[in-house]
């Protein structure tokens, strides 16, 4: 394997971590006026990832700069294509950060209410865009051998982006629902685990659709065949158990459909970065995007030091906040038998 492979093969990890991280976080955010009833119980499914969600979206940034340093021609080529998409993305990151700062800063219903319809919105938009960009990059852009984007805005809004958009905003639905189910008591518990069960079945049906899409598009694989079963089987273990009471067994179900669902994107692109809807040989490769042997082998060495200390971290952060988060008094009649009031 090539250090151009091996980069390729850590972007696609940056990306899966990012979406089954920050997924939950975005599900929450769409969810948590639906499993609240009242002021209290809405800060309380936010409260659940407050304090996760800033690091979760590093793993984009991340994303994003390892593009830039190992594949600097795939980063010129997206990103100037999907420019107003990115703007949009980082409109909606912003709105979505900035409310979940100021929310509950005033003691104003209309503030409340205002900033709530704004996470809402920038949980929805986030994961929509990236969702449309990642399938662009498996469907095609319109670029010339050159690699310049030669499409416009509307060359952007395709079939299979679209699809890839639905999929992943479902995903996210589902599994900031079982993370809710995870992390909180009582009646906010309860109607997370109710809502979880119809979001599987209606992730299972998107997924399902989105995989035989993706079979037809791209040259088959084991690797792809393994990845894609593996998400719907995920779907499948959540279709059954959401809503049981197995709340781990329901996040771990949704994380391995999330991250087999991102990972089989990456695995139908391969061994391009961007197809082109022009002429296939006009694609951009792994190998001929990759940047000079000499920067790919100080950035695995910096990777290969740093990026083992971002996981223990993080999974030491989650460790010691595992306890779940109650909206309601701690009282008997309202903490259920074997669950932590938080």
């Amino acid at each position: 394997m090539s250090l151009a492979e091996l980069w390729f093969g850590f972007v696609a990890v940056l990306w899966t971590g990012f979406f089954v991280l920050e997924g939950f976080d975005f599900g929450v955010g769409m969810l948590h006026r639906l499993v609240g009833r009242t002021e209290t119980e809405w800060r309380a499914a936010i409260n659940t990832i407050g304090p996760f969600w800033d690091a979760n979206e590093v793993w984009l940034v991340v994303g994003g700069a390892a593009i830039f340093a190992a594949f600097p021609a795939w980063y010129a080529t997206w990103f100037s294509a999907t420019y107003l998409a990115v703007a949009l993305l980082l409109v909606a990151l912003i709105v979505r950060g900035v409310s979940l700062e100021f929310r509950g800063r005033v003691e104003s219903q209309v503030w409340d209410a205002t900033w709530s319809g704004a996470l809402s919105l920038g949980s929805l938009l986030a994961p929509s865009v990236l969702g449309i960009a990642l399938g662009n990059l498996v469907v095609g852009l319109p670029i010339d051998a050159n690699g310049e984007y030669t499409g416009t805005v509307r060359d952007l809004f395709t079939g299979y982006g679209i699809c890839t958009a639905l999929a992943l905003v479902v995903l996210c639905l589902l599994h900031g629902a079982t993370f809710l189910s995870l992390r909180t008591t009582g009646r906010i518990r309860h109607r997370a685990q109710h809502t979880s069960r119809a979001l599987a079945v209606v992730a299972l049906a998107a997924v399902a659709v989105l995989a035989a899409w993706t079979l037809a598009l791209v040259p088959h694989s084991v690797t792809l065949y393994v990845t894609l079963s593996l998400a719907v089987a995920g779907l499948a273990v959540a279709v059954v158990r959401a809503g049981s009471g197995r709340d781990v067994v329901t996040f771990a179900a949704t994380t391995v459909a999330v991250a087999a669902t991102v990972g089989s994107l990456f695995v139908g692109l391969y061994p391009n970065v961007l197809n082109s809807s022009t002429r296939g040989e006009w694609s951009l490769t792994v190998a001929d995007t990759a940047s000079g042997d000499y920067a790919l082998q100080v950035m695995t060495v910096v990777a290969a030091v740093l990026f083992p200390v971002v996981l223990v971290y993080q999974a030491w952060s989650y460790f010691l906040l595992r306890r779940r988060v109650s909206g309601e008094p701690e009282t008997p009649e309202h903490v259920e038998p074997g669950s932590a009031s938080g």
